[in-house]
């Protein structure tokens, strides 16, 4: 079942108050939707027909105004020539002419209120359909930050039971035993210079001592 019978509940609808009534907002939302697109559909399929019958109206108007002028000329023409009995022929032809000009531009007249009403209806469809794809929208994104509200919610659920803080903690030990690794191994290296720079002085006097010896000190 529709929410919408016709134009007039479509532009009148208080979407906001249908939307409060309704037991599943979204399916609501999108049934509007999709009535105001088929509502938009048969509103554009009309307008165009009209506007074809317009133009094809107005193609015989302009042929009946030819014609007007066409027996204008002949009438004037017959006269010139001394025939009068065709000038009124003539002048009958354009006479007939002449209505059907006046009833084509009374249909043009008609045809171009109607395709006017009909484009201000589009426009209003499309206007509303604009409000509720927005809202939809809004539903949407609304939605979407429950979801991730809900999902941080369960994260912060699943830390608060210890395991996560667990974790951690070994993570901070690991890290700990690396920093103490890495301070007893610079140590090592640090006492190993020591020692070497020990020994290598142990050469040099040694080689200061043989230097003396040789020179008789």
């Amino acid at each position: 079942m529709g929410v919408f019978s016709r134009f007039l509940d479509i532009v009148n609808a208080n979407i906001n108050s249908l939307l409060d009534k309704a037991e599943d907002p979204e399916k609501m939302i999108k049934l509007m939707m999709q009535e105001m697109e088929d509502t938009l559909i048969e509103l554009k399929s009309s307008c165009a027909a009209k506007m074809a019958s317009r133009a094809k109206a107005d193609r015989t108007y302009k042929e009946a105004l030819n014609a007007v002028e066409r027996w204008q000329s002949r009438a004037e023409l017959a006269i010139s020539k001394g025939r009068e009995d065709l000038a009124r022929e003539a002048l009958l032809e354009k006479k007939q002419a002449k209505a059907a000009l006046d009833r084509l531009k009374e249909e043009l007249t008609t045809y171009d209120e109607v395709i006017k009403t009909a484009k201000s209806e589009i426009n209003q469809i499309e206007d509303k359909l604009t409000t509720v794809k927005q809202k939809y929208q809004m539903m949407v994104e609304r939605a979407k930050r429950a979801k991730e509200e809900q999902a941080a919610q369960e994260t912060l659920r699943r830390a608060s039971d210890g395991s996560t803080f667990h974790h951690f903690n070994d993570m901070e030990e690991k890290i700990d035993r690396m920093q103490a690794d890495k301070d007893l191994n610079h140590s090592s290296a640090t006492l190993d210079e020591k020692f070497r720079d020990l020994e290598e002085m142990d050469d040099i006097d040694a080689e200061i001592e043989e230097l003396r010896k040789r020179a008789g000190m």
